[in-house]
């Protein structure tokens, strides 16, 4: 793996600029590779890493750097909890581990510099040194992950009987025998004008 200082140069150009949510990801992803033993994440180790972000934040950003793990790829997944988490998959050895920074590092960070106006320099300064037992909590657990959503899945396409696009990945609903698009069986973001 690389320095956290490599991981905020990456970050910045990533993401286009460097705050404290970038800089907790980083360690967030750092301190779950570790945990896992990978490293190398973006590198050999990245077939074997699937991570799932809770958060559509700065810290997302951070942890597709140190891990590697894309959307376009496969092998990064959001679900949208508004949390400030992460849960790092190893396929091959069936391990995981969730990460969840401590709301309790942004008052920790006020203590350890009070002299620093500013909280996002505050709160780099920070999340820099904190150790990642003040940071993080942590949880070993499962996660199921089914076939067709591994990354490199290459299932039977299927047409929508309302709209007639193509749907990938399973993602259909059965309406007697007919084969319905989420976005038709009613989970669509759009309104169609």
């Amino acid at each position: 793996m690389k320095t956290l200082a490599e991981y905020e140069e990456l970050a910045a150009i990533a993401h286009g600029h460097l705050c404290a949510g970038q800089i907790l990801g980083l360690r967030l992803a750092m301190f779950g590779m570790n945990l896992l033993g990978l490293e190398d994440p973006a590198g050999k180790d990245r077939k074997r890493l699937v991570t799932y972000v809770e958060i559509d934040r700065c810290a997302t950003d951070a942890i597709t750097v140190v891990t590697g793990c894309r959307l376009g790829k496969r092998a990064l997944k959001f679900r949208d909890f508004g949390k400030m988490a992460a849960t790092f998959c190893d396929v091959k050895d069936h391990r995981a581990v969730r990460i969840s920074a401590r709301e309790s590092s942004k008052q920790r960070a006020n203590e350890l510099f009070p002299e620093i106006a500013d909280r996002n320099t505050q709160q780099m300064r920070a999340y820099r040194e904190m150790p990642d037992e003040e940071l993080f909590d942590r949880a070993w657990v499962r996660v199921s992950i089914p076939p067709e959503e591994f990354p490199g899945y290459k299932g039977q396409k299927r047409s929508c009987a309302e709209c007639g696009e193509a749907i990938s990945f399973e993602r259909f609903q059965k309406r007697g025998d007919q084969t319905i698009c989420l976005a038709c069986a009613g989970a669509r973001y759009y309104e169609p004008l």
